[in-house]
């Protein structure tokens, strides 16, 4: 993808200086909202599978995270419907990255699990982009470092609310 492709305006804040405050804040807004996409961007390139579309790599991500689930309760976290997300459990089956295992007593319910490929994709994908952030974060100086470790923590913040 293209980096420099921007979404909107982007208002330099040390030009912003003497605007009004809600100036201010819009201008941090998109200035955040752009690095923050671009960041997320460029950790998405670093995979184990390069054939692997984000919703695939996602549904593995909350097999991980979350533990078994149903297709309904995938569809749910993922916010994709039913139908979409079926699809995207085949083709992540057929490539023997999950596994469809019926319910022993509800034969309507199927519980999609990992397999142990798909447990070795999303650790090798989480360490790629560990080392490329690892990598990146060395060019910095410590004080760009701290700040960054506060701004993750800020974000963090942000994103539960």
């Amino acid at each position: 993808m293209n980096d420099s492709v921007d979404e909107s305006p982007l208002h330099d804040l040390t030009s912003a200086r003497g605007a009004e405050p809600s100036h201010d804040l819009s201008a941090a807004a998109s200035q955040l909202r752009m690095a923050t996409f671009r960041l997320a961007r460029r950790l998405r390139a670093q995979r184990a599978v390069d054939t692997m579309s984000d919703g695939q790599f996602a549904v593995l991500a909350a097999l991980t995270v979350h533990g078994a689930h149903t297709l309904g309760q995938l569809a749910d976290r993922e916010r994709v419907t039913a139908p979409s997300m079926n699809r995207t459990v085949s083709l992540l089956e057929e490539a023997g990255y999950l596994t469809r295992t019926p319910d022993g007593v509800d034969r309507r319910k199927v519980t999609i699990d990992l397999t142990d490929d798909g447990r070795t994709v999303v650790d090798e994908t989480v360490r790629r982009r560990d080392a490329w952030l690892e990598e990146a974060l060395a060019g910095l100086s410590p004080d760009d470092r701290h700040t960054l470790a506060q701004a993750a923590e800020i974000m963090r913040k942000v994103a539960e609310r």
